[in-house]
């Protein structure tokens, strides 16, 4: 057996090679952005070396589409079923419907609470706009469109009226956001911003489309 390096991390056996690699990866780019994570820092954090990176990934930019690729299919999966559940409440009326919305949200939040690197990864890179912008494309506007389509069938069926669901999604992303950044910070009880952050979207969708 190969003698391990010393100062690094002993490889977790118990999950494949290529998980460990984004895993130590989106935690890497999302502390400290694209330019200032090299692949040896993504072998280090792993445990393996940096050919082990490279083979399961590519080159850098691949890691770093990949590790968008992964927080991406984690939220869509949950998205996909609470919109599905929306959906199905359309049928029963405006304060079904807006029953399920607030479920739809509160999965979105439970989301990010649980993997706030999915916030970090994300606001990195929004500091460089024009940079990357095809991983917006790919992996953002698919989750927007889903839940602005969502807003669009309800408001066709008369269960709340949504001129702008563009623009009402967009803005509850980025509350949910800077929810996240606020329990990062660790300023006050997180248990009191949590419950106090729940409550204020209620409030917003309650004031946006309750009859």
């Amino acid at each position: 057996m190969p003698r391990r390096r010393p100062g690094r991390p002993r490889r977790d056996e118990t999950r494949p090679t290529r998980e460990l690699v984004l895993g130590a990866a989106t935690a890497l780019f999302a502390a400290r952005g694209f330019d200032a994570v090299a692949l040896r820092d993504v072998a280090a954090a792993a445990g393996v070396d940096v050919a082990t990176v490279a083979h399961h990934t590519g080159t850098k930019a691949q890691l770093y589409d990949a590790c968008f690729a992964r927080v991406f299919a984690a939220e869509r999966q949950v998205l996909d079923a609470a919109a599905g559940r929306a959906r199905d409440a359309l049928a029963a009326g405006p304060g079904a419907a807006l029953g399920a919305l607030h479920d739809l949200v509160d999965v979105f939040v439970d989301f990010l609470e649980d993997r706030p690197e999915t916030t970090a990864l994300w606001l990195r890179r929004w500091l460089e706009p024009q940079r990357h912008a095809e991983l917006d494309q790919r992996y953002a506007a698919p989750l927007y469109a889903l839940v602005e389509q969502l807003l669009t069938a309800a408001a066709a069926d008369g269960a709340l009226v949504e001129p702008t669901p563009h623009i009402t999604v967009r803005s509850l992303v980025w509350a949910v956001h800077g929810h996240v950044v606020a329990l990062a910070a660790g300023a006050g009880s997180e248990a009191r911003e949590r419950r106090e952050f729940r409550a204020f979207v209620h409030r917003l969708l309650d004031g946006l489309y309750a009859s």
